[in-house]
């Protein structure tokens, strides 16, 4: 039997699927072969190229028909076009090559720690998942607590025990901390080697390298070779990461690694290493800091500044101590002492060395602006000897002459921030029951709450709380996020007090919703039996808001149910519980 050979279809016109002809405007052509020289396979013509094709798209094919589309209407002209397009994005797919294959991944390491109890592991699983769900709309009703807030709580005590995390929750753990800068550290420690290795498998989770020694991207600060080429080959996020990590470790390593290219290094990039010498500063980083106040960059001499202005034996220091001593002197008032004050009358060059930036802002007048400059940079202990002997609290309540008070204090409140000395922030914080406005230092809470987080923990609390006992929960709010956690007594109470007191004024109640939200996080989970009393709805003042008592009681029912899953949450991580 003889062989035929099948006749080669006559039609001009192949039906392509819609599935080809989608894709085909979004995909590019295959760019093996130039324009207008290859030869269709069936020896039939070859498609305008796709440059042609695109401007006929853009430009309508009645305007611009594709090719030899021409004489058969708008739509055979726009089925000529998807038929081209398909044709060209055929011919790329039938010309790719398989890629290689991917090298596979080693074995995640060993993470060594113990593993949750059930109860734990059930309750990270409910948490997560809860910060997964679609947020609802509106503002905070009901009694439920917010899960999502309390994870960062959940893996501090995770920590505080030991714990690894369980394989199934490192996903989504570690999504939790790169949609929440503020888990990262907790999130991070919690996950272990593996979630490290697992990070280094998701460019989504890249966050999760950069600062951890011994991860793909950064080698074991041990190891000098190691670090030493990272330094000089690595990709600028790598460096900075490396040199905090080098940093922590070993404070005057991490100094040596950074003057072999400080002078080769970009402005920018020289900001952002030398403020990483905030971690461990001390005498020994004085002559690198002095010769960056030279630095071409004014913010990397202002940063330089700075820090040498943090280390009150430094050479900087004292020459601002100078400049400073010469404006601010005893003076009299009447009988008594004061403080007599003669702002600087210019800036020069050398101040501006020191990190005097001359130019004030908006608003500021020259001579205060240099001259909270001065005094900020200052150590606090030449002002004992200039007065005296007089101690911090003392000095601050003697008044000043000539309406400079409000600006010396307050450069006084920064330098006391900045050399973070407990004597002068009591000095300047003054008794919790002065009203602000009042005050030995600052009105300004945001300033206050800085000078609090120099006193000791237990020292800030029951300064905040006798704040609180004085003038209420309204302007408490900033106070009391630098207070530790779980609030000790007194504050605890003074907070609840304080809540219950405006409940049965009939007070705003959705004004002290921020408070009652950090009540929620930080009470003691002990607490919660005692607040029982305030989940009823009492009848409502003829003045209050309406419906406040039952925002107010159903607020009360969600800080009581919180803080009883607090509690469970926290038996539940218990070793052998």
């Amino acid at each position: 039997m003889s062989r035929t050979t099948p006749p080669v279809p006559t039609t001009t016109h192949t039906h392509v699927p819609t599935t080809a002809r989608t894709t085909a405007h979004t995909t590019p052509p295959h760019t093996g072969h130039p324009a207008g020289t290859a030869t269709a396979p069936s020896g039939g013509p070859v498609p305008p190229p796709w440059e042609e094709l695109v401007t006929s798209a853009l430009l309508g094919t009645d305007r611009r028909p594709p090719g030899d589309a021409s004489g058969s209407g708008p739509d055979g002209a726009a089925a000529a076009l998807l038929d081209a397009a398909a044709l060209h994005t055929v011919r790329r797919r039938a010309g790719l090559l398989p890629a290689p294959a991917a090298p596979r991944p080693g074995l995640a390491p060993a993470d060594p720690r113990p593993a949750l109890p059930d109860a734990a592991r059930s309750r990270l699983a409910q948490l997560l998942a809860d910060r997964a769900a679609p947020s609802g709309s509106g503002g905070r009703r009901g009694t439920a607590p917010d899960l999502t807030e309390l994870i960062p709580q959940w893996l501090a005590t995770a920590n505080l025990h030991g714990y690894r995390a369980p394989d199934a929750a490192l996903p989504p753990l570690l999504d939790a901390a790169r949609a929440r800068t503020d888990l990262r550290p907790q999130a991070l420690v919690f996950a272990g080697p593996r979630g490290l290795w697992l990070a280094g498998l998701n460019p989504d989770w890249k966050f999760a390298l950069r600062g951890a020694s011994g991860s793909a991207l950064l080698p074991e600060v041990t190891d000098p070779q190691a670090v030493r080429r990272l330094w000089e080959e690595g990709l600028f996020a790598e460096r900075v990461a490396l040199l905090s990590a080098v940093r922590t470790h070993d404070a005057n390593a991490a100094l040596a690694l950074l003057a072999t290219t400080w002078s080769t290094e970009r402005a920018e990039d020289r900001l952002m290493f030398i403020d990483s010498l905030r971690t461990g500063l001390s005498g020994a980083d004085e002559e690198f800091l002095e010769q960056a106040l030279a630095d071409r960059s004014r913010n990397v001499r202002a940063t330089a500044a700075e820090l040498l202005s943090a280390l009150p034996g430094s050479a900087l220091a004292h020459r601002m101590a100078a400049r400073a001593l010469s404006c601010v002197s005893p003076g009299l008032t009447g009988t008594g002492p004061s403080v007599a004050v003669e702002a600087p009358h210019e800036c020069d060059a050398a101040m501006q060395r020191d990190g005097v930036v001359a130019l004030p802002p908006s608003g500021r007048g020259e001579r205060s602006w240099w001259l909270g400059q001065l005094v900020e940079s200052s150590p606090l202990s030449v002002w004992t000897t200039r007065f005296g002997g007089r101690g911090a609290r003392e000095i601050v309540g003697l008044p000043v002459a000539d309406g400079w008070g409000e600006e010396l204090h307050a450069a006084w409140c920064r330098a006391a921030v900045r050399q973070r000395d407990p004597a002068w922030a009591r000095a300047l914080l003054g008794a919790p029951s002065t009203p602000p406005s009042n005050g030995p230092g600052t009105a300004s809470l945001a300033e206050r709450s800085k000078l609090l987080a120099v006193l000791p923990a237990a020292e800030r609390a029951d300064w905040v709380a006798g704040f609180i006992a004085a003038h209420g929960l309204s302007e408490a709010f900033q106070l009391l996020g630098v207070c530790p956690t779980p609030w000790a007594e007194p504050l605890g109470r003074s907070v609840v007090d304080a809540l219950d007191i405006a409940r049965d004024a009939g007070s705003y109640p959705w004004s002290f919703s921020g408070v009652m939200g950090l009540a929620e996080r930080c009470l003691n989970p002990a607490e919660a039996d005692r607040l029982e009393v305030l989940t009823t709805t009492p009848d409502e003042p003829a003045d209050a808001s309406p419906g406040a008592n039952g925002y107010w009681s159903e607020a009360f029912r969600r800080l009581v149910s919180t803080l009883r899953l607090r509690a469970a949450m926290d038996s539940e991580l218990i070793p052998d519980h």
